[in-house]
């Protein structure tokens, strides 16, 4: 197994603000159970914040990586000879192409509080996914390992 000349890693997590509205959905439990006393009280403090925090951690966390040869993004691996084109996403544009510009068909990786993306044409011909949506705070970083792995595997 080769790895790729240009290794890439990102963890896309969860923004600050989710883990302050954790903590407050643990003080909204808490408040459910303040009637019943202190320790029901704390207990849903606890509990109520480790619950959310361990929904918005497991929505937030997600990798997107290229390694050996493949693009891993999330549940995805596909592997770079698979792949053609990228395309930068900023702003107005990747507003597009994850709304009205998008193909029901292809693959998108979307956190909505990730501005920019990358878009990449898949060339199998073979898979019926047209291209990749993946949101990411390094695009520019993400397409230039993209095209290091493909001309390695080359």
């Amino acid at each position: 197994m080769q790895l790729s000349t240009a290794p890439y890693e990102e963890r896309l997590t969860a923004p600050r603000s989710w883990w302050l509205i954790s903590f407050l959905v643990g003080v909204s439990f808490a408040l459910i159970l303040l009637p019943f006393g202190t320790l029901p009280l704390l207990g849903g403090l606890v509990g109520g914040t480790a619950v959310a925090a361990v929904m918005a951690s497991s929505y937030g966390s997600v990798r997107i990586r290229v390694v050996g040869g493949s693009l891993i993004a999330g549940e995805a691996r596909i592997p770079v000879t698979a792949l053609g084109e990228t395309e930068v996403l900023e702003g107005e544009e990747a507003r597009a192409w994850r709304t009205y510009k998008a193909d029901t068909r292809a693959f998108l990786l979307l956190r909505s509080y990730i501005p920019t993306a990358l878009r990449v044409v898949v060339t199998d011909p073979e898979d019926p996914t047209p291209y990749l949506y993946l949101s990411t705070r390094e695009p520019e970083r993400l397409a230039e390992a993209l095209k290091a792995a493909r001309e390695a595997a080359a």
